[in-house]
């Protein structure tokens, strides 16, 4: 068969940003459902809110600047940037405003119902505003810097994602009209609370003290604005002699990036969007009108209250039981241990891992990729008390993380004054596979290695929210993988084949596919087949083209995409034995899970990849075979239970779509995944 594409339908795949969109509309959708928790809806509107920013800030800066710069091939849907951009545009305004009825006409009618208002000022009573305007003078009025334009002063610049007021003043002695901005600074919280759980949005705190900023003058009119910049950044490796000080460079450029979004009240004067966009260079597709308030990604202060009859039940991460006991090397040693996180504690098993490693005396080295981690995480500090205390550390820091970029600048200088050797990756390529070596001395005087691969990053912050999955291994074969992996991701190499991992760039793709067409030999030749994957994004066009091929060959295919998905499932000749589903709820889906029926001996893979171009071509990633037969049945009936048509899920149709199925045909809830994996249940008195 021939498996090239070249004979398949040209619109086989769908846009990758309105997939990203279509996703972002799924949690909003969970923000819409009056059956979460109600402050647990909050923080999917502040999600969903901070999601299209980064969204704006990178995607759609990334379409203009192709268009800018000439670059303006296609998308594999066949778009030209412009068109697309435009549809872009087209489906966001339907999103922004569908989210601001929600805030508006659902949630913040129950947040007053249980006792929790958002006020606007004119809403106040005089004690209220008496409170206010002492809060004012305290703590707002010493941080507030008015900017006014006219010919002595230019039009100030403008910060991404910073909420402003433009503000109109006249002069009554000579009737002059001017123009002022002012910024609400970024050390102020986004509501202002009041007593009793009431809030006041700080624009309008600041807006109705005006006067004080601009004495002397009348104060006519003022409108909140707020602006969107391109924040991606481009340092080219192979032109600087440094690293970390070209990227912090960049990140000075990146808050003078170009504008991609002008978000404005539906109430703003004509006059007063003229002067914002022809100082600001926003066109007028560029120009998004939104009930305010703006920014709600500010909402997660809401959704912090200490009310827990408002949030999800609390959940305590179990501990494996194969790491009850005190030695974790001979519970390691006996038997790989796969964690699954955040129902199996990150505390009892990566960072206790970590922290045993760097106190133990007979370990000698310990080697670490961070990705993605906060400052304070008792990871690095294990990492800086072994060092300290004279082992062999290195830490591969990918200070290239989008949005990490500062923070993992800061930290990495931190382990280097403790003594770590820390590595930057490998130039032209991000590392984002997620590893862990320690090497020690046992008692017959032996080295022996002990290895964590897993899905997610070394942060205990996300751990708590994110599922994912590690992999604990004494096995020699996964030790003498991880050991040359690192020194390829420290020194020079060129090593492709290793004896568990499959690595990118070097042969992730082509393996991924060898398995892939090794389901279509199975299924010719009569044998079990079938392919499960769980990711969180696919956009791939090689790997969709290759299940695509799978799928016209009669091997089923189950795909569990959280995110943005741009293959077409279900279409006849195509694509009719894949089926497509996403589940979203209180976790955030983050594992990667491949499994191959290989003729019923299933194969079975865990890691950091995700099927996107960058992940297989531009990233450092690895994925772990699973060898455990406990291990594969137990990701093998994961992947059952998510794609079961008795598990509440979003399911995807041909056209892009997304229905979200909650109830059978008798009217009775389905299967909540993420509930069902809770591993807690039994330590409460009411199951939940």
């Amino acid at each position: 068969m021939d498996h090239s594409g070249d004979d398949l339908p040209l619109d086989r795949f769908l846009d990758r940003e309105e997939g990203w969109l279509r996703f972002n509309q799924r949690v909003l959708e969970l923000a819409e459902d009056t059956s979460i928790p109600l402050l647990e809806r909050v923080r999917f509107l502040a999600i969903f809110s901070s999601n299209l920013d980064e969204f704006f800030m990178v995607r759609v800066a990334g379409l203009k600047r192709r268009l800018a710069t000439g670059v303006a091939v296609a998308s594999p849907s066949g778009h030209h940037p412009r068109d697309l951009l435009s549809r872009i545009s087209k489906v966001t305004r339907e999103l922004m405003l569908r989210h601001a009825r929600c805030f508006d006409e659902s949630v913040a009618p129950a947040l007053a119902e249980a006792g929790i208002r958002i006020v606007r000022w004119a809403e106040l009573e005089d004690t209220d505003r008496r409170r206010m305007r002492r809060f004012f003078t305290r703590s707002v009025y010493p941080v507030l810097t008015p900017f006014t334009v006219d010919p002595a002063h230019p039009f100030p610049y403008i910060s991404g994602r910073s909420l402003n007021l433009a503000v109109t003043v006249r002069d009554p002695r000579t009737a002059r009209r001017m123009f002022a901005r002012v910024k609400v600074p970024s050390v102020l919280p986004r509501f202002i609370e009041l007593h009793d759980h009431r809030f006041v949005p700080v624009e309008d705190v600041i807006a109705e003290h005006l006067p004080e900023l601009f004495e002397g003058m009348e104060v006519e009119a003022h409108h909140a604005f707020r602006v969107t910049r391109n924040a991606d950044l481009e340092v080219d490796e192979d032109e600087t002699d440094d690293l970390v000080q070209s990227l912090e460079n960049e990140l000075l450029r990146r808050r003078f990036g170009p504008l991609v979004r002008l978000e404005v009240e539906p109430t703003i004067s004509p006059e007063v969007l003229d002067i914002l966009s022809n100082e600001l260079g926003a066109e007028p597709e560029e120009i998004y009108r939104v009930p305010g308030p703006l920014n709600l990604a500010g909402l997660s202060q809401i959704a912090d209250i200490d009310r827990p009859e408002l949030t999800f039940p609390p959940m305590v991460p179990i501990e494996p039981r194969p790491l009850t006991g005190d030695d974790l090397y001979a519970a390691f040693r006996a038997g790989e241990v796969l964690v699954h996180h955040p129902y199996e504690s990150f505390a009892a098993t990566t960072e206790r891992f970590l922290e045993m490693a760097a106190t133990d005396p007979d370990v000698v080295a310990i080697k670490q990729t961070l990705y993605r981690t906060s400052g304070d995480s008792p990871i690095v500090d294990s990492l800086i008390e072994a060092a300290r205390s004279g082992k062999e550390v290195v830490a591969l820091v990918e200070i290239k993380a989008r949005f990490d970029e500062q923070n993992n600048i800061q930290w990495a200088r931190k382990l280097e004054e403790a003594g770590c050797h820390v590595v930057y990756g490998v130039v032209g390529l991000k590392t984002h596979c997620k590893l862990a070596l320690v090497v020690r001395q046992e008692d017959d005087g032996s080295l022996r290695r002990y290895c964590h691969v897993g899905t997610g990053n070394y942060n205990p912050r996300t751990a708590r929210a994110y599922e994912d999955f590690g992999l604990f291994s004494a096995d020699p074969e996964v030790g003498a993988d991880l050991t040359d992996l690192f020194n390829h991701l420290t020194g020079f190499s060129r090593k492709r084949d290793y004896r568990r991992l499959l690595v990118a760039p070097t042969g992730l793709r082509d393996d991924l596919v060898r398995l892939i067409r090794n389901e279509i030999e199975q299924h010719a030749q009569g044998a079990p087949a079938r392919i499960r994957v769980k990711v969180n994004s696919l956009v791939d066009e090689e790997m969709i083209d290759a299940f695509y091929a799978a799928s016209r060959a009669g091997v089923p295919i189950d795909l569990w995409v959280r995110g943005s998905c741009v293959l077409r499932p279900g279409v006849p000749g195509l694509s009719e034995n894949i089926r497509v589903r996403s589940v979203l709820g209180r976790y955030l889906e983050h594992s990667r899970v491949f499994v191959f029926e290989n003729g019923g001996r299933p194969e079975v893979w865990i890691g950091s990849a995700d099927l996107m171009p960058r992940n297989l071509d531009r990233r450092v990633e690895a994925m772990i075979r699973v060898v455990e037969p406990d291990h594969v049945s137990r990701l093998v009936g994961l992947m059952d239970l998510a794609m079961s048509d008795d598990t509440s899920a979003w399911r995807m149709a041909a056209d892009g779509s997304w229905t979200r199925a909650t109830r059978d045909d008798a009217g009775e809830p389905l299967l909540d995944l993420q509930n069902t994996l809770r591993g807690d249940r039994h330590l409460r008195v009411v199951d939940v």
